[in-house]
């Protein structure tokens, strides 16, 4: 079963930067779509960056520019490198995944991701 384990996350002040690692498993489709949303408290989940299996990228307006989402596919390893952090973007960041099925790969549409891990807190001051 697929299974994707956030790491990565921490406290960290204004300006810095962090690097979230997602773990995948048991991930069989061949075309994918694999993404970053977050959550903060009292918030909607939101996306924030995906990836494609052609390695095709999308961001939130919020974050262009500040972050950057990549894999390797040799490791099933999801990566968001997080610079200039901002108070703002703390939050509980999740990764996720779904089959690519024809539909583009963005940053939006959470009800469409079937599959989530459990979430890494990320904390900017």
């Amino acid at each position: 079963h697929v299974q994707l384990v956030e790491s990565g996350g921490g406290s960290v002040l204004a300006g810095g930067s962090l690097r979230l690692s997602c773990a995948a498993s048991g991930y069989t489709y061949r075309r994918y779509c694999m993404g970053w949303f977050r959550q903060a408290p009292g918030k909607e989940r939101e996306g924030v960056a995906t990836i494609d299996s052609d390695g095709y990228t999308n961001y939130a307006d919020s974050v262009k520019g500040r972050f950057t989402i990549s894999k390797d596919n040799a490791e099933n390893t999801l990566y968001l490198q997080m610079n200039s952090l901002k108070p703002e973007d703390t939050a509980m960041y999740y990764c996720t995944a779904r089959p690519l099925n024809g539909r583009e790969c963005v940053a939006r549409g959470r009800y469409e991701f079937g599959y989530w891990g459990q979430g890494t807190q990320v904390t900017v001051s």
